[in-house]
């Protein structure tokens, strides 16, 4: 009996990509030990991170001046109604208790 064409390709894509695995890890690691990469590396990843907090205030001024809630102000409303909401199911939970008590 012949074997599923999906299997077969699913084989073929598995063993060519253990081979290529197989052939670049050792060059990736000793790449990635590489002082010489990993400065420029971080120090790029440093900018990305500053570069996103600048977007995200601005992002945050642009919608204020709107009179628009931030994503902060929405934060901050969802977790006072999740309190909320928690205080309210307590409070169902006492009122539950004290009616099964009479």
């Amino acid at each position: 009996m012949s074997q599923d064409p999906y299997e077969t390709a699913w084989q073929n894509f598995k063993n060519a990509f253990d081979a290529w695995e197989n052939a670049t890890a050792p060059f990736l690691e000793t790449l990635s030990k590489n002082p010489a990469l990993i400065g420029p590396a971080g120090a790029l990843l440093s900018a990305f991170t500053r570069f996103h907090a600048f977007q995200q205030r601005a992002a945050a001024t642009w919608w204020s001046s709107f009179g628009l809630p931030t994503r902060a102000d929405q934060e901050r409303s969802l977790h006072a109604m999740n309190e909320l909401q928690s205080r309210l199911i307590d409070l169902e939970e006492k009122l539950e208790d004290l009616q099964e008590r009479r």
